[in-house]
Order: structure tokens, then C-alpha cells, then sequence
């Protein structure tokens, strides 16, 4: 869940306090999507918005979709890289390979899909979804897209996506076998994924988005945050780009589960607060002479995020006050410390930021003080 570094974030404003309504997941079908295909595309769409329009107060809106073309790219892209996996030996990769892998091999009979496959392998494969900007941006296309018949504009001149000629035949080609034997499947469990973190939103996501913007002293945005809900999200389950702020998450990943998978979104999100961490850590390193911590901005996020919600779910305000029993535990291990994050080179992150970011989360310090002895006790 690496990503590239924002764009600076403004001044923090303190939020209006505003209810949260969820809207029901509206399936897309085009208006003339009769004459457009004779199965037409469908998709989901749940917006997790307030009350209050106002453009002026910043809000902490998802917008989560289950896309057509999205999902399609998304498992293409996994299916070459099993395959690259499986000719090379060079280890497993992450997700959900083996429902994936049982996959490609009921599809094995359609030339179509295995030449969209050979062509992922060829060309996308061994490219990193979000570090190539080249990637970043299909996706960010794709997801406009959804509810486009076709790639090349046949159908409507607005549905002419301007990719590649040989990744739009790819994908055309594919897309009936892939709607006929895993999307009606692929897009359940993406409906299925929204459903279940909808309503923790609703009840706690403005509160939670407060909370981080005045950690960070960074504003939330005020356009809603698309987050597009895939079988397939890469090696790590989840990934943001910046300008737009827009995020990709496997519905099926393990670690993306319950409480987990809330957590996420708001981790994901926060990736857009990060410059204010960012530079100060680098001025603290820059004022002692000492090279940057690599990913120690990442690990503070993870941190941050995950005490968050651990608080959240301490309080019971993931509870409604109905919910007999209450629907969420007391207690919550958050995201970084179930995943092992901090066994895996991270251990003396995980230390210093109990030690001395702690304190700023318990409001017994500032936020230069705490990442200047974050910092210094490295």
C-alpha cells in the first residue's frame, strides 16, 4: 500500500458535525444498454455521503463501486502474473491465487480470454499498478468507464476511452467470457464487501475522518473519495493513487475482512494527509544530519489509523445503541500488528512510535515534539 507522496494539504479546519446517510447500491445499467450489448454491463455504486451539500465543509465521502472493466483489468492482470509465476517459479503471489488460478483453468477453452491473458503477460504483468503512472492512469480511466458497453466509443462517442488499441481489444474480447463465468460471482462478493463496511461508515466515518485530519493537520477533501471494490487490488490488497485521491481494494483479500477492511479505507485515505508527517520527519532528519527512516512515514500512518479505530471500537461507537447483542467486539488488534507488519523490518518503528507518537495521540504532547523524538530515537 506504498504510494506516491501527495501534494501538500491545507491548514486543518474543524468539521461541521453532520449525520451520514447510506444510499442503496444502484446497479448500472445504461439507458440505451439494449442497443449497446445484448448482455448489458452491470455494476455497483454506494455512496457514503452527509446530509448537508454544502461544497465549503469538508466531509469524509466514499464513494464505493463495484466496475465492470475495473474488475476485468484487475483479474487479467492477476491471471498473467500467475501464469508469469508459475513459468519462472519465482514464488508465490499475494491474494487469492488459488480461486483465481481454478479459474483461468475454466476458462482455458476461450481463445479470447487467453489471448487477453498472453497479452497482460506480455505487456502489463511485471508493471507495478501504482508506482507506473502509466498504470495509475488506466485505472483511473477504467473506472470512469463502468458503465460503458465498450472501450472504443461503438456505442457512444463518450464511452471512447482513448487506451491503447491492443489493451482495448483485450479487454473487449475478454469481457464476454469474463461477464458469462466470474463477474456475477466477482461482483456479489464486491457488493457483499460494501454492505459490510457501509454502515461503519455511516455511523463513525465522520467522526474517525475529524480525528485524522487534526492528527495530521491536514484538510479531508471535499469531493468524494472513489473507492473502487475489486476481486483483485494487488500483491498487498489495497492501493491509493493521488490527484484524484482514488483507492482499490480486494473484496476477497483476508486481511480487507470486518473491522479490518474499515480500518483500511481510513488507512488508504490518510495517504492523502501524509505530507505534513512526510515534512517533518524530513526537516527532523534534514536539523540532525541523519538520512530519512525508509517507510517510517508509512508505519506512523499504519499506526495512527489503527489506534484510531482500536479507540472507536473501545468506546462502542461502531455499536448502535440497539444492537442486542452489540454487533462489535470490545476490543480490536488493528490492521499492523494482525499482519505482522512490524516483524517484517519494522520493529523498531513499532517501538519508537508507542514511545513517543503514543503520547501526541493521548494529547500529552505536540506534533513536531513527538516527530522530533520519534525521529532521534532511531
Amino acid at each position: 500500500m506504498t504510494q506516491v507522496r501527495p501534494q501538500s494539504a491545507g491548514t486543518y479546519a474543524r468539521f461541521l458535525l453532520i449525520a451520514f446517510i447510506v444510499c442503496v447500491p444502484l446497479t448500472y445499467i445504461p439507458e440505451n444498454a439494449a442497443a449497446q450489448s445484448p448482455e448489458p454491463l452491470q455494476g455497483s455504486s454506494t455512496r457514503v455521503t452527509s446530509q448537508d451539500d454544502e461544497p465549503a465543509v469538508p466531509r469524509p465521502v466514499f464513494e464505493l463501486h463495484s466496475g465492470f472493466w475495473l474488475n476485468l483489468h484487475h483479474f487479467l492482470y492477476e491471471q498473467a502474473r500467475l501464469r508469469d509465476q508459475e513459468s519462472t517459479s519465482r514464488g508465490k503471489v499475494s491474494g487469492p491465487a488459488q480461486d483465481s488460478g481454478a479459474a483461468e483453468s475454466r476458462g482455458a477453452d476461450s481463445r479470447p480470454w487467453q489471448a487477453a491473458v498472453n497479452y497482460y503477460a506480455k505487456n502489463l504483468a511485471r508493471r507495478d499498478l501504482l508506482i507506473d503512472q502509466g498504470m495509475v492512469l488506466m485505472n483511473n480511466r477504467l473506472a470512469d468507464l463502468e458503465t460503458c458497453a465498450d472501450l472504443s466509443g461503438r456505442a457512444s462517442p463518450t464511452c471512447a476511452s482513448g487506451l491503447p488499441p491492443a489493451l482495448i481489444a483485450a479487454l473487449e474480447e475478454a469481457a464476454p467470457v469474463y461477464r458469462q463465468r466470474w463477474w456475477p460471482d466477482h461482483d456479489r462478493k464486491n457488493r457483499a464487501w460494501i454492505s459490510s463496511v457501509a454502515p461503519m461508515i455511516r455511523r463513525t466515518g465522520l467522526p474517525l475522518a475529524q480525528e485524522l485530519s487534526a492528527v495530521y493537520h491536514a484538510q479531508w477533501q471535499t469531493d468524494p473519495i472513489r473507492v473502487d471494490v475489486s476481486e483483485y487490488a494487488g500483491p498487498f490488497g489495497a492501493y491509493t493513487s493521488l490527484d484524484p485521491t482514488h483507492i482499490t481494494v480486494s473484496s476477497t483479500d483476508q486481511r480487507n475482512q470486518g473491522l479490518s477492511g474499515f480500518e483500511i479505507l481510513f488507512h488508504e485515505s490518510s495517504h492523502a494527509l501524509a505530507t505534513t508527517v512526510q515534512d517533518a520527519i524530513d526537516n527532523a532528519c534534514h536539523d540532525r544530519g541523519v538520512a530519512i527512516p525508509r517507510d517510517l512515514w508509512h508505519a506512523l500512518l499504519f499506526y495512527t489509523t489503527g489506534e484510531v479505530v482500536r479507540r472507536a471500537v473501545a468506546d462502542g461507537k461502531l455499536n448502535y445503541p440497539e444492537s442486542t447483542p452489540p454487533k462489535f467486539p470490545a476490543s480490536y488488534t488493528p490492521y499492523a500488528y494482525r499482519n505482522g507488519l512490524y516483524t517484517r523490518g519494522w520493529e523498531n518503528y513499532q517501538r519508537v512510535l508507542e514511545t513517543y507518537w503514543q503520547p501526541y495521540l493521548d494529547g500529552k504532547t505536540d506534533f513536531n515534539h513527538s516527530i522530533d523524538a520519534v525521529v532521534s530515537a532511531l
